[in-house]
């Protein structure tokens, strides 16, 4: 098995429904659809390039201490949910209590990636753990891939069927599954399950359905090291993503190599997702001299063979 000694940025840039427009005085300024939204961004030290639009946007996530946590402030009636695509997946925006909305635009990156493995092998069986809203999940059934999508939240399954749903994929071959994740690989090491990709991407802290805790720091060596072993003799890859601070790609990468073990041999690159600023401002904004800035919001490391 090799690591390689060259970190890899993953670059996501604008598409029809989303894009990083702007971003400075730590926030950044995106479009969801045709919402334009205020998000905190602490690491956007600079000023920003078009502040006459930050006048115009239609939400704004306050936070309260955590940037995670805080509220909303509407300068027009949001929707509850509206339609969103990428590529041939859709799904719902919403304006969820945690500033998010309800998907990680960063992780188009990823989806393209695994989608491009997966296309080259047709009915792959993955297994998506902490799958959220499941957008990566609808881009693997796109792929031709089988999928089980393990969440512990109720809710954020239920969001995940409405996708399917609006991708007219609700009979595609995906398996809903509100568990522990960790429960969950535990069990299927038992039963002897295999899978041709797993797709990894856990929370800093989380809580399972019947009160379980999980904490990245402490928790995911042993559950990289129960991944490895649902990995089939042909695997394809093992895609693992942290948002934690104090992660790093190449400790993701060197955790991951161990985990799989040098006897299957492959490849295990890491690095960072990102998301860089439109170059082409909206419509009746005069372009900045200034050079689209990157923002790296997340690490990975992925094992392929």
């Amino acid at each position: 098995m090799i690591i390689t000694d060259t970190a890899t940025t993953l670059r996501t840039r604008a598409w029809a429904d989303y894009a990083l427009i702007d971003s400075g005085d730590g926030k950044k300024l995106e479009r969801y659809g045709d919402y334009l939204v205020v998000r905190p961004e602490p690491q956007c030290w600079w000023a920003p390039k078009y502040p006459e639009l930050w006048d115009r946007v239609d939400a704004t996530f306050d936070p309260a201490g955590d940037e995670d946590e805080g509220r909303w402030a509407f300068n027009r009636k949001p929707a509850e949910q509206w339609a969103l695509s990428w590529r041939d997946v859709r799904f719902y925006g919403r304006f969820t209590s945690f500033r998010h909305l309800a998907f990680f635009p960063e992780q188009a990156a990823n989806w393209e990636w695994q989608s491009a493995a997966l296309k080259a092998r047709p009915g792959a069986r993955v297994l998506n753990l902490f799958g959220y809203t499941g957008v990566a999940s609808l881009a693997a059934a796109a792929a031709g891939a089988k999928v089980t999508h393990v969440d512990a939240s109720k809710k954020a399954i239920g969001w995940a069927r409405d996708n399917a749903a609006l991708s007219e994929m609700a009979d595609a071959p995906i398996r809903w599954i509100c568990e522990d994740a960790r429960k969950y690989v535990q069990r299927e090491v038992k039963r002897g399950s295999k899978y041709e990709a797993i797709i990894l991407d856990p929370p800093k802290y989380g809580r399972g359905p019947t009160g379980e805790v999980w904490r990245l720091f402490e928790d995911l060596p042993e559950m990289i090291h129960l991944c490895a072993q649902l990995l089939s003799d042909d695997a394809a890859f093992l895609l693992l993503n942290a948002y934690a601070a104090r992660v790093s790609g190449p400790a993701l990468a060197h955790l991951l190599a161990e985990a799989v073990g040098p006897a299957r041999g492959g490849t295990v690159d890491h690095g960072e997702l990102t998301l860089i600023e439109d170059s082409k401002p909206p419509k009746g904004i005069k372009p900045s001299a200034v050079q689209p800035r990157e923002i790296g919001l997340s690490f990975f490391a992925r094992w392929q063979r």
